[in-house]
């Protein structure tokens, strides 16, 4: 074999070679709306929180917690006792759940098998995220109206520490890894960053041009942070430094944001009926590639890294009096329902 022709087939490996590990173009690929699973009952929702590997979708509704199996979209569960409940974060290794109480200021911690609370851990007022960190296995809840963070042992439950933030926390991601948690601070335009051996906020960094961040999401493998903000923007931050990148224009009444690590695609879900979904690429470029429709409301929002798909909590309202002031609509009692989106055909 000469040369020339060792040099082209080394050019056809590599060509090759990355094509196969390159992401899904979301162009080729738009999302879709695949299919709707009742979820019924009264009340209001909050956090939705996948479970990949056991196919399970947990979802926040009024004072409990609703189990959905995601390969069978149907309700296979419900977790009782989380009175005010606002989030869920997942320990699947230990085989536990925590539940953020808003209503008695307390995180129930669930037996994912069994789905009964093995006990509750006393945090700050009002705790609102709530999130599993894996690299200490501890337990960050996100106290909305004490402004501060309780931090606990997922195992035992004995609390570690209670940390002071410069205003009210929104949603909340971490990086193992690094050692650090990552927190929006909504009242201050603000992330901090947590050091997980400390539980001490050692950066607070302004979202500008973002204001009011809402949703968070990390891509830990070139330290990027998403923020879905509600001046109608998601910024792209280096979690390394806190430098903003880049932003996008997104919907208005954002609450969650996602980044799928196969796709390269982040997302951001808003109120008005919309999910912006844009492509991290090289050199620090962000753009938007699609935005999907969805319903007004759904708001809320949890990705499957494992099958690409988004899932959005949904409810029908009823129609307000001709001549009405404005108010909030009221829900259409058993409406609720989550919407499932994905590249693949319905």
């Amino acid at each position: 074999m000469n040369s020339t022709t060792l040099k082209r087939m080394t050019v056809i490996a590599l060509a090759l070679a990355g094509a196969a590990s390159a992401p899904l173009r979301a162009a080729d690929l738009p999302y879709r709306l695949l299919q709707e699973i009742p979820i019924g009952g009264e009340g209001g929702w909050d956090y939705l929180s996948v479970d990949a590997v056991a196919h399970r979708l947990y979802v926040a509704h009024a004072s409990r917690v609703v189990v959905v199996d995601t390969a069978r979209a149907a309700v296979v569960g419900t977790i009782t006792n989380t009175p005010g409940i606002h989030g869920f974060a997942l320990a699947p290794e230990l085989g536990r759940g925590y539940a953020s109480c808003g209503q008695n200021n307390q995180a129930a911690v669930v037996d994912l098998a069994t789905l009964q609370a093995l006990g509750h851990v006393s945090t700050g007022k009002n705790p609102d995220a709530i999130l599993y960190e894996p690299g200490r296995r501890e337990v960050y809840a996100f106290n909305g109206r004490g402004s501060s963070v309780t931090v606990f042992d997922a195992l035992s439950g004995a609390v570690t520490n209670t940390t002071g933030l410069p205003g009210k926390p929104e949603f909340a991601v971490a990086d193992a890894e690094a050692g650090r948690v990552y927190c929006n601070i909504e009242d201050r335009n603000a992330v901090v960053a947590i050091d997980t051996r400390t539980h001490q906020v050692v950066n607070t960094w302004l979202t500008a041009p973002g204001d009011e961040p809402a949703g968070l999401a990390i891509d830990p493998t070139r330290h990027r942070l998403f923020v879905g903000c509600h001046n109608t923007c998601m910024v792209m931050m280096d979690s390394t430094n806190g430098a903003v990148l880049a932003s996008v224009p997104i919907g208005q009444g954002v609450d969650a944001t996602a980044f799928d690590p196969g796709t390269c695609l982040a997302f951001s879900s808003c109120g008005d009926g919309t999910v912006t979904i844009a492509r991290e690429g090289a050199a620090d470029a962000f753009t938007v590639v699609q935005t999907l429709p969805t319903e007004r409301g759904a708001r809320t929002m949890a990705l499957d890294p494992t099958t690409h798909r988004i899932y959005l909590a949904a409810a029908r309202f009823e129609p307000p009096a001709p001549g009405a002031a404005a108010a909030r609509p009221k829900m259409i009692a058993g409406s609720m329902r989550i919407l499932v989106y994905g590249m693949e055909a319905p």
